[in-house]
């Protein structure tokens, strides 16, 4: 009896340990997937960058079409210091390598792959030459937005939202520095007329009450239509003028043999 008690006893903890087996190796497996994350997320968490893409490059934009033409009017050489500068772009490299090549096609300038919308590309930058962000705090120009009316430029504008006094007096803070930061007012005086510029181009129009509108000394791309509109009407009356030249020789060399003929006729009716 002691035998089979023994016995009993063996073969009773024996199916115990191959019936909680599985769950210890279960268990342990769950916990180990719990403690490690898996190697994309970490790897697409190493290459997030906290700057949109989109909001700089409206950024340069403005900065490109309604400051940059009156600063090389002035020859005056803006500092590294002042945010605005060319180099205090983290996407800088990489939208010069953006080739437009067509209306539909877009080219990578590193690996000369093509895309057929701007936002492709933009996402293969992220994918592929994350390495070639200039990765610092300081040099997202998106952050200037507020101060610089990027919206204005945009191809999607957001709707139109109730005035805020508190964020337009924030971004009118933060225009007001750029302008002190990038052309102060007693260095030169290049830079004191450029500092009363970007104050009536950018700042005035930091405010809910009407008045100053954003841009109002105009910009690069005001005077490119204009050149645009005057080439064309230049075009259209081109034939006319070249029209009306030859009607007007047409009837002078007219008037001419009409004359020449008239003094024949007089001539052969002279008595001899």
């Amino acid at each position: 009896m002691t035998r089979l008690g023994e016995m009993s006893k063996s073969t009773l903890i024996a199916l115990l340990v191959l019936f909680f087996s599985p769950l210890f190796h279960l268990q342990s497996r769950t916990s180990a997937f719990a403690t490690s994350p898996p190697s994309h997320t970490s790897q697409t968490n190493a290459h997030e960058v906290h700057c949109s893409r989109e909001r700089s490059r409206a950024a340069w934009k403005v900065i490109e079409e309604y400051l940059m033409p009156f600063v090389e009017k002035e020859k005056y050489p803006i500092s590294r210091k002042c945010r605005l500068h060319p180099d205090n772009d983290m996407f800088k490299d990489q939208e010069q390598h953006k080739i437009h090549v067509d209306i539909n096609e877009w080219q990578c300038g590193y690996c000369k792959k093509s895309f057929y919308a701007e936002k492709y590309i933009d996402m293969h930058f992220n994918n592929r030459h994350y390495d070639l962000v200039n990765v610092n705090g300081s040099k997202c120009l998106a952050n200037l937005c507020g101060a610089l009316h990027c919206d204005l430029v945009m191809d999607f504008q957001p709707p139109k939202a109730k005035c805020n006094p508190a964020a337009a007096a924030k971004n009118r803070q933060l225009c007001e520095n750029l302008a002190n930061i990038c052309f102060p007012i007693n260095e030169s005086p290049s830079s004191s007329r450029l500092h009363g510029l970007f104050m009536h181009q950018f700042c005035d129009a930091h405010t809910c009450s009407s008045g100053s509108k954003p841009f109002s000394r105009g910009g690069k791309k005001h005077a490119s239509i204009f050149y645009l509109s005057i080439s064309i009407l230049t075009l259209m009356l081109l034939p006319l003028f070249y029209t009306l030249v030859y009607l007007y020789r047409r009837g002078l060399r007219r008037n001419t043999q009409d004359l020449k003929r008239a003094s024949r006729m007089g001539r052969k009716k002279k008595p001899s």
